[in-house]
């Protein structure tokens, strides 16, 4: 085997096996690159959504309060109305 033979060799063979191995390389480093931006986005959204979570239980516990007074409210105006119907009939 002489160097003519050898170096045809090895630009044959050996060029596209390590070029298949840097692209796999870089393939590798771009999915995990994808993999730790979607675990982000992933981690994003869980946090939005327990925000909003908590901004809907705060409004119904707001509502509630609301609510529960303006019913007190109406009963003692009916409880007033029917005091005063009383005293009519």
């Amino acid at each position: 085997m002489d160097i003519h033979s050898l170096a045809e060799l090895i630009a044959n063979q050996g060029f596209p096996i390590a070029l298949s191995i840097l692209l796999i390389f870089r393939i590798d480093r771009f999915m995990q690159e994808i993999v730790i931006a979607q675990k982000e986005g992933y981690r994003q959204v869980l946090e939005n959504t327990k925000e909003i979570h908590n901004t809907i239980t705060h409004l119904n516990q707001q509502n509630r309060e609301y609510y529960s007074l303006r019913f007190a409210e109406v009963q003692k105006e009916l409880a007033g109305i029917k005091v005063e119907l009383g005293k009519i009939e």
